[in-house]
């Protein structure tokens, strides 16, 4: 050892004699002893491993404090966002636990109240309200960065007495209606934002409510919960391996008709063991001093489970979870109205990622191939559906922004009005760096390109679905879970509602082992509450390790051994889990008992023909052979120029940047409003869509009259078309054809007919 042993101030055998001298070698101002040996670096390394200690267990201590005070709050959220309450959803006739706020825009952000407005619907799904806002980098922030008014849908932790799923849809529709109501100068409907279960949940009142809503982004939302791929992602199977939603219904009855969020989170955290029981812990045990503001913020909303009527959960779980009825258009209203997403008018949005073990990306996309047999079918109903699959985000990181999916919030808000407009068909959102050599910067918003590139089923398909195996599979355990509910329901239910009170409810819950995680290290524990003297006295003595201590170094080596070892564990547990789910509900016997034995080529959840959408499809294509000649010189552009893209089969912001610019400044456009101009590019797109040599015959009969008005108009057409540089060879040959029609047009103004003069002869 390099110098005498007297000027080592912590000597490695003190420290492991005593308490007492652990406190002092912890607590005490020590200089740092010069890593010179092994004796000095374990001496260095155990001072810092027991004030981690102290001060990680006084982190867990702050969040248990978080999470009693947030219990005893009566609508508490995690925004990070001043707010300001606008509809009570307890007001209405049919009371619900639901909120719209007003998002207050912090100090340095200004919004347009005449811009299109913004809402956030958070998720009911165990945890509470504001992940969709917790910091500035967030789907709020985003929408306000870009100057939008915006809006938050919350919730209080308890329901309402007899609130169901229909209730909370008609409420979103009221808060829908007040904010148009709020903004009469706004341009056109709200953009909604629907984060996981909040989706689906939008999504019915959007198909319920069709001439609501403006866009639609879906941001991690399940609606095919039977999809997936094998190998890949087990949560699908946990209803078949419980039997059914029988346990839904018993979890109710022992909370007294209160189904506690914290069994959905417990469910939710089971996916990934290595990150719950292990990384997420020790990375803030790891780097203490720097991750532990971070750690509370998120546990803040981690940590407050909230409740869900018996009746609603069971509705989730039965028609969700394992019926898979929204995709198959099966649920009605209480009043027998179908709930059918083809009803939705307004463009859809799907943000997922592959990353999400919760909504992998054939959960968030298999309801087209429930829906449609082909994209002509998507641009026949006249919608607008476009996806963006993320490569590596996990499923809480959709919702919360951040730097890993900002750019596709902040594309996704300044990009909005783009996406409106978009003609109907099935897109790809492409999102790409600006470079030196991207043309036209200045038409740019943001720091990325934003792009759609058609698509087609096909592609939906590549991401990979179930065989006919496989839903012949899911179907049984929906065959199962029926007859398992009639059981309990019959034999077991009347005596477990007869012992449970609501006391003892309240006692089950509170005794819920994800609840006690919280609560166990707050101050309500003598123990843990004397840890905060103890943390105290660390932080103003702290003694951290140099990352390349040895033993800092082989702590991390081991702990990346436990974090591999947790994942084999899960990847072990995913694949029993799915093997016992096949072994089950592939087996004939049970195939037979569901009656499905002899069902070789039905398709489980494909929705049926409807014969009311093809006579509106019919009549929509009388509309557009009508229109082939209205418009006059505005559509003739939006024919054109749709006309020469569909040999891309893309566009970016560029070409609606540039359109809105000639359209603001144009005779020709006369003031139209956005509704006006969304109708007229949405019809010369179908128009080019139902027949592309007669829309262009057509095109002569919309131009102006005038030589200067067809040159001004022709500039438009190339301007908006070479926005993005040069053309392909195939667009270039349809802006020759447009310049044809145009030059054609041209000559009976240049050289008007001879006099009839016969002097001038």
């Amino acid at each position: 050892m390099d110098g005498p042993v007297s000027e080592r101030r912590l000597p490695v055998a003190t420290l492991g004699s005593t308490l007492p001298a652990i406190a002092w070698a912890t607590l005490s101002r020590q200089p740092k002893a010069p890593v010179h040996n092994v004796f000095a670096a374990w001496s260095e390394y155990w001072v810092d491993a027991v004030q981690r200690s102290v001060l990680f267990l006084d982190v867990l201590r702050q969040r248990g404090n978080t999470a009693v005070e947030l219990a005893t709050h009566d609508s508490p959220n995690v925004l990070g966002f001043a707010t300001e309450l606008v509809v009570d959803g307890r007001s209405f006739e049919r009371p619900v636990n639901y909120l719209l706020h007003a998002i207050v825009p912090p100090e340095g952000i200004a919004v347009d109240l005449k811009a299109r407005p913004f809402i956030v619907f958070d998720p009911r799904a165990g945890h509470g309200p504001g992940i969709g806002g917790m910091r500035l980098d967030s789907e709020i922030g985003a929408a306000l960065r870009a100057g939008n008014p915006c809006y938050f849908v919350g919730f209080r932790p308890k329901p309402e007495p007899g609130q169901t799923i229909e209730d909370v849809c008609q409420a979103e529709a009221a808060f829908i209606r007040e904010v148009i109501r709020r903004h009469p100068e706004a341009p056109a409907a709200p953009a909604l934002i629907g984060n996981c279960q909040a989706g689906w949940q939008l999504m019915m009142t959007a198909a319920m409510n069709p001439e609501l809503p403006g866009p639609i982004l879906l941001a991690g939302t399940p609606l095919s919960y039977w999809q997936g791929t094998r190998g890949q992602k087990s949560l699908r199977y946990l209803g078949g391996l419980q039997g059914g939603t029988w346990l839904a219904a018993l979890a109710s009855d022992l909370g007294a008709g209160i189904f506690d969020g914290a069994l959905l989170v417990e469910n939710f955290e089971k996916q990934n063991p290595a990150n719950t029981l292990f990384r997420k812990p020790y990375n803030v045990y790891d780097n203490v001093d720097k991750e532990a503001e971070r750690f509370l913020g998120f546990e803040r909303w981690w940590g407050t489970p909230v409740l869900l009527n018996g009746e609603e959960m069971q509705w989730i779980a039965d028609n969700l979870f394992v019926g898979n009825r929204l995709a198959a258009g099966q649920l009605r209203t209480a009043d027998g109205f179908r709930i059918d997403l083809r009803n939705i008018r307004s463009p859809i949005i799907v943000f997922c990622s592959w990353g999400d073990d919760v909504t992998p990306p054939q959960q968030a996309l298999g309801w087209l191939l429930d829906m449609y047999e082909h994209e002509r079918d998507i641009v026949a109903a006249g919608q607008t559906i476009i996806y963006n699959v993320h490569e590596s985000i996990g499923h809480l990181g959709i919702f919360v922004s951040g730097k890993v999916a900002g750019k596709e919030h902040e594309e996704f808000a300044t990009g909005m009005d783009m996406i409106d407009l978009t003609p109907p068909g099935l897109f790809e959102a492409v999102i790409d760096p600006i470079t030196e050599d991207t043309a036209n910067r200045d038409l740019i918003v943001g720091r990325h390109l934003f792009r759609l590139e058609r698509r087609s089923l096909n592609d939906i398909r590549k991401l990979g679905f179930n065989s006919h195996e496989d839903d012949k599979a899911f179907a049984a355990v929906l065959a199962l879970s029926e007859v398992n509910n009639g059981l309990y329901r019959t034999f077991l239910q009347p005596f477990v509602r007869a012992m449970v009170t609501p006391e003892i409810a309240e006692k089950v819950r509170a005794s819920n082992p994800y609840r006690l995680r919280f609560t166990a290290f707050s101050d309500r524990n003598p123990l843990a509450k004397a840890i905060a003297p103890l943390a105290e006295q660390v932080k103003a003595n702290r003694q951290p390790a140099d990352n390349d201590n040895p033993y800092r170094v082989l702590e991390h080596r081991m702990a990346d051994a436990v974090e591999q070892s947790l994942k084999k564990y899960g990847t072990l547990l995913d694949t029993m889990r799915e093997a016992a789910f096949y072994s089950i509900y592939n087996s004939p016997l049970v195939q037979a008992l569901s009656g499905l034995a002899a069902s070789n080529t039905v398709a489980f959840h494909r929705i049926g023909r409807s014969v009311m959408r093809d006579a509106a499809a019919a009549k929509m294509q009388l509309e557009l052979a009508n229109a082939l000649y209205e418009g006059g010189a505005v559509a003739a552009l939006l024919r054109a120029v749709s006309y020469i893209y569909r040999a891309e089969r893309k566009i970016d912001e560029r070409a609606f940047t540039e359109l809105e610019r000639y359209l603001a400044g144009s005779p020709d456009a006369g003031g139209m409003s956005f509704q006006e101009l969304k109708h007229l590019l949405r019809t010369q797109s179908l128009i080019n869509d139902r027949d592309e040599d007669a829309a262009l015959a057509a095109l002569p009969d919309l131009l102006p009259k005038d030589e200067a008005g067809l040159i001004r108009l022709l500039g438009a057409i190339r301007q908006i078309a070479e926005v993005g540089g040069t053309l392909s060879p195939a667009s270039a040959e349809r802006l020759e054809r447009i310049e044809r029609i145009f030059a054609e047009a041209l000559v009976p103004l240049a050289d008007p007919a001879p006099s009839s003069n016969p002097d001038q002869s």
